[in-house]
């Protein structure tokens, strides 16, 4: 008997310090689950889940909810002409097999994407006006500030996406890219034709004493390393920005802090011509020509000094907000 009132007294205390399940909390249990259920339906069959206004907001927005989602908000569809959109959802894509295929692959974290053709109310809830947005729901409570990727400082490299929703979520995705042989390839024939000439040239190679030749060579490669394309190479930025409303493409980045590929190329043919402006000038100075030509290779060395200097320093002044000083163009 004092067994049997034991038990009892276990059961009593439980009950009182856990409480017997309300119907709310079951309802709540059973809606989770089934919200659960689904997204891994979803995700079994496609890694990134597509969704509209409806889908959004009864399985991201709306709780109880108990994993986090990454949703992708863009504009793929051909009218919009959003190019990095695309480049982007191509890292999305190998990010969110790379989780779907892994080991670890839990329903801790979803992959979705909304597209602006088939839920411009989520982008207008949201306040959405530029593609792509990438933004993680967190399993509790709403997003934070750093719950917004900060695409045009970090890129859209499938690897930078995976570091900052580690950092958001505790959750580590070992990026896995499919094989891609062109670099090997182009590697291996240039290779390929540098040696091919180097050996029809066997029996003269004083071209590879050609300061010329060396001096060029190294001119561009200052020239490239200057202009960015090392930062380029690790952040993985986008070509250009295209506003998804308005259709105004940005080809130079307004802060200091990033920078697009487009921004690259320009700011690298600006160098060029300084340079060519600078070594025309330099010749014209030095070189035993007839004083007309001289005259003219000075004229063109200061133009090409002076107006693509002008435009290096309207870039600077873009990017660099205050900076006070200019020349010939504000």
């Amino acid at each position: 008997m004092s067994v049997c009132n034991k038990v009892l007294s276990v059961i009593l205390i439980f009950v009182i310090l856990h409480g017997i399940p309300s119907d709310g909390q079951k309802k709540k249990e059973t809606l989770l689950s089934e919200k659960v259920g689904q997204m891994m339906d979803w995700a079994n069959k496609r890694a990134v889940i597509r969704m509209n206004g409806d889908k959004f907001r009864r399985f991201v927005k709306a709780p109880p909810r108990n994993y986090s989602v990454v949703v992708m908000f863009t504009a793929l569809q051909p009218q919009r002409q959003c190019a990095v959109c695309k480049q982007a959802d191509e890292e999305y894509q190998i990010l969110a097999n790379s989780w779907r295929y892994s080991n670890a692959f839990t329903n801790r974290v979803f992959f979705a994407t909304v597209d602006f053709d088939e839920g411009s109310d989520v982008f207008h809830m949201m306040n959405m006006n530029s593609a792509p947005t990438f933004m993680i729901f967190p399993s509790k409570g709403k997003p934070k500030k750093a719950d917004t990727y900060e695409l045009q400082v970090r890129g859209f490299a499938a690897e930078q996406i995976a570091r900052w929703i580690a950092d958001r979520t505790d959750v580590n995705i070992r990026v896995i890219r499919p094989p891609n042989y062109a670099g090997p390839l182009m590697l291996g024939f240039l290779l390929t034709v540098i040696g091919g000439l180097v050996y029809l040239r066997r029996n003269n190679l004083e071209f590879l004493y050609n300061t010329n030749v060396w001096a060029f060579a190294g001119l561009c490669f200052v020239l490239i390393m200057t202009s960015g394309q090392m930062w380029n190479h690790i952040r993985g930025p986008p070509y250009a920005h295209k506003n998804p409303n308005t259709g105004q493409v940005s080809y130079i980045h307004g802060s200091s802090q990033a920078q697009f590929v487009a921004e690259t190329h320009i700011v690298l043919l600006f160098n060029s011509a300084v340079t060519l402006g600078m070594v025309l000038l330099h010749e014209a100075a030095t070189s035993d020509m007839d004083i007309g030509k001289r005259k003219i290779m000075c004229v063109g060395g200061i133009a090409l000094v002076v107006l693509f200097f002008s435009w290096l320093l309207s870039i600077f002044r873009a990017k660099y907000h205050g900076y006070p000083y200019s020349f010939l163009m504000s």
